[in-house]
């Protein structure tokens, strides 16, 4: 895939020159550099933590907390990625740029939503928790992959002349 269709019509690119310079500008930039890695920290874990307890049934207490700690940080670098892109872009959600990446978002924060809404209710058995948790982190995967797509994009760019 070119550069040209990762970031829109062709001839287009991920960033105006303005919109570059704002993302270099910005604390922002720095704080989704910080809060992604870190997240993907703590998925990592966590998922180990959910895969144990699926395969042995032990440690459901862990999982769990590990699941609402990765929710969290799911949270937060979505609320602290909104200001960023209202910064860069100058709209909150949904600037082109990242259209289909803040769309399929929303999608890992409603299985996020839905976990954490399911456990506090009572509503799902641990086994059905753990496995809507696993759901979560399948869409929260392909959504690091879209940005991780986009950051090798906007490197690329930064490669070649405007």
């Amino acid at each position: 895939m070119s550069i040209e269709s990762a970031s829109g019509p062709k001839g287009s690119r991920l960033y105006t020159e303005a919109e570059r310079a704002r993302r270099d500008a910005s604390v922002w930039t720095i704080v989704q550099g910080v809060l992604a890695p870190a997240q993907f920290l703590v998925f990592a874990v966590s998922l180990v933590l959910v895969l144990r307890y699926i395969w042995t049934g032990e440690g459901y207490e862990a999982a769990t907390v590990s699941i609402v700690i990765k929710t969290g940080f799911l949270y937060a670098i979505m609320v602290t990625g909104s200001i960023w892109e209202k910064v860069v872009f100058g709209k909150w959600l949904f600037a082109p740029a990242f259209f289909w990446e803040d769309v399929f978002s929303f999608v890992v924060i409603a299985l996020h939503t839905a976990y954490i809404i399911a456990l506090s209710m009572g509503s799902l058995e641990p086994n059905q928790l753990m496995l809507l948790a696993l759901a979560a982190y399948v869409a929260y995967v392909i959504n690091a992959g879209q940005f991780l797509w986009k950051l090798r994009v906007a490197r690329l760019e930064g490669e070649v002349p405007a």
